[in-house]
C-alpha cells in the first residue's frame, strides 16, 4: 500500500492507496479520457473535477486533485518502466 501526503489547513492528510482504490482511479480516468476530458497530455480542469467527484462517490474518500494526480503520474511512471 502506498501513500501520498497533502497539506490541508496546515495538517498533513495521507492518501492511503490499495489495489481496489487504484483500480477505481484508473477506471474513472479511462472513462474521462474516452469522454474527451484529456485533449492532449493533461486532463482539463473540468476533467479533474469530474474525476474527484466520481472518486468520492465510488469510494467515500475525498482525496484532493493533487493526491489523485500524484497517484496517476506515479502509475504512468511505473507503467513506462
Amino acid at each position: 500500500m502506498s501513500t501520498s501526503v497533502v497539506e490541508v489547513s496546515g495538517e498533513k492528510v495521507k492518501a492511503m492507496w490499495d489495489k481496489r482504490l487504484i483500480e477505481i482511479l484508473c477506471d474513472i480516468c479511462i472513462k474521462k479520457i474516452l469522454k474527451g476530458n484529456k485533449p492532449g497530455t493533461h486532463f482539463t480542469k473540468d476533467g479533474w473535477w469530474k474525476i474527484m467527484t466520481n472518486f468520492k462517490k465510488e469510494t467515500s474518500k475525498a482525496y484532493s486533485q493533487r493526491q489523485l494526480k500524484n497517484r496517476w503520474d506515479a502509475l504512468k511512471k511505473e507503467w513506462k518502466a
